[in-house]
């Protein structure tokens, strides 16, 4: 039997993205940002309203970063999403995490965060902002010998919409593209 809940945001499950940035003065900022999605094969869109440092800082440099968010540094993830940057000028200090700064824009790489989109703006909609993935940066540690990512080794987060928690990517249970061919 099925129950019905009404209009909840039940895409579950949500990448848990970290948002990096510089200021005008290349101070760091990063924000966790559940509400993101690849829009196309080299762009993200993500839902960021206009009252996020984040947002000034992508408005004022047009770059940004978006890492995956992994469970060895689920405090420091978590942290960057309860705390503002527009209140808390060291949150990024605070938070412990390490950057460097990306040779392909101006914004920077979380260095804690095993896999990271380096982007350019392209442009703010009414659902967010639109950005095109000009690098992806993965720590070595989780590749294959073939340097291809394996996602068990990621530990990528994910949030839960219906009860707000973190849980870890688990273990793979099929083959894209394969599996379903015995229907045809």
């Amino acid at each position: 039997m099925r129950k019905n809940l009404g209009s909840k945001a039940a895409i579950f499950p949500m990448p848990v993205l970290m948002v990096g940035t510089y200021d005008k003065e290349e101070n760091i900022d990063v924000m966790n940002a559940a509400w993101g999605m690849m829009a196309d094969m080299n762009m993200v869109i993500l839902n960021l309203t206009e009252t996020h440092k984040t947002v000034k800082n992508i408005k004022e440099t047009g770059c940004f970063t978006v890492s995956i968010a992994d469970s060895q540094h689920i405090k420091e993830a978590d942290y960057c999403g309860i705390v503002s940057g527009n209140n808390t000028p060291d949150k990024f200090q605070k938070s412990g995490l390490t950057a460097i700064k990306s040779e392909f824009v101006n914004a920077p790489i979380i260095d804690e965060f095993p896999i990271v989109m380096e982007c350019k703006l392209v442009e703010f909609t009414d659902y967010g902002v639109v950005g095109e993935i000009i690098n992806v940066s993965v720590d070595e540690k989780i590749l294959d010998n073939d340097e291809k990512i394996v996602p068990s080794k990621i530990h990528a987060l994910i949030y839960d919409t219906f009860n707000h928690g973190y849980y870890e990517v688990g273990n793979k249970v099929g083959q894209a593209f394969h599996d379903g061919q015995e229907l045809k």
